[in-house]
């Protein structure tokens, strides 16, 4: 069985393993031994309720329950951008016409923002390509869902995801090449690592200081922004099953979209309910469901099959020892589909 559980300190060789398996594009999970410690070392301050707002974050891991394999990790960030900027580009759109000419057009531009200031942030998604199947990539993401319905008051009114852009064949980013090289000149990589690390005082420093026009860029570049990265796609067609849509904000590096949507409209906020672990009438038919347990910092995730009714839940031993729950414990739960036989 697999669970997602609250990362402990004892993870870290296996949030760091899952980091060395992850490509380009996934700025908040870098090989960094230490940066990793420093970061579960923050979660951990964080369920303790010790950590200011600004540096506020949650990180889980994928545990295959048999043999205790770390399989995959996701995380979560309070509310970005109140110690260090949270850069985007905004596209927006300019018109230019002229009367006496008879022309008139409409071209994109990329603008730096700050918008997302305070959102709460979906990231460090990385499932092992050796486990991904039966569900667990749908189980890992929506894993942080269910812990924002259960700590709904932790989190602001608003969150964004930014997903992985688009990376030709050769591994680069035509979008990078096209414009971000040419103003930090540094590689992608190395951009994208000191990004990591918080070292972000270059991007204001280099970065374009006026708005980009989009058409003056190479077509490859062009047609880069707003793309998911192939291997984030999975990734993204849930994330907008729960609500989150793209509106206009991109990777400054890679030109990847930013999902985002109000956190009371997540599905799992409003579908998602409190039971009691109990008996229920065997007569029931059982529930495809996601059931989580209510420890903040043991917080724990499963995939079940079990009967459920207005006030309960029917869990197994097993199910119940994944969760670490006993009888009468109260658990959150999400049907997942139509009740079956």
């Amino acid at each position: 069985m697999m669970v997602v559980r609250s990362v402990q300190t004892h993870d870290l060789e296996s949030v760091l393993a899952l980091a060395n398996e992850t490509g380009p594009g996934l700025t908040t999970l870098k090989p960094d031994r230490a940066a990793l410690a420093a970061r579960i070392e923050r979660v951990v301050r964080t369920a303790r309720g010790e950590a200011a707002l600004f540096e506020q974050g949650y990180l889980f891991v994928m545990e295959e329950t048999q043999t205790g394999e770390v399989v995959g990790v996701c995380g979560l960030e309070a509310a970005v951008g109140l110690e260090l900027p949270f850069y985007n580009y905004r596209v927006s759109t300019a018109v230019h016409a002229s009367k006496e000419l008879n022309v008139w057009s409409r071209t994109s531009l990329l603008t730096i923002s700050y918008d997302l200031t305070g959102y709460a942030e979906l990231c460090s998604l990385f499932l092992s390509p050796r486990a991904r199947a039966h569900g667990a990539g749908g189980l890992l993401s929506r894993s942080r869902f269910m812990f924002i319905a259960q700590f709904r008051d932790r989190f602001p009114e608003r969150i964004c995801a930014e997903m992985r852009g688009y990376f030709d064949e050769e591994g680069e980013s035509p979008f990078w090449r096209a414009l971000g090289s040419h103003f930090y000149q540094i590689d992608f990589n190395a951009a994208d690592y000191l990004s990591a690390q918080g070292k972000k005082a270059f991007i204001a420093e280099l970065m374009p200081r006026h708005p980009v026009y989009v058409r003056l860029l190479p077509e490859a570049a062009q047609q880069a922004i707003g793309v998911t990265h192939k291997d984030t796609l999975p990734a993204r067609r849930m994330l907008e099953s729960e609500g989150l849509r793209y509106e206009n904000h991109v990777d400054i590096f890679d030109a990847g979209p930013v999902l985002e949507c109000h956190t009371s409209d997540l599905r799992t906020v409003r579908a998602s309910r409190r039971v009691r672990v109990a008996p229920v009438d065997p007569t029931l038919p059982v529930q495809r469901c996601l059931v989580s347990n209510g420890s903040i910092g043991d917080f724990r995730v499963i995939a079940a099959t079990a009967r459920v009714d207005g006030a309960a839940i029917d869990l197994d031993d097993a199910q119940r020892a994944a969760l670490q729950v006993t009888d009468d414990a109260a658990v959150r739960v999400l049907a997942q589909s139509v009740p079956s036989t």
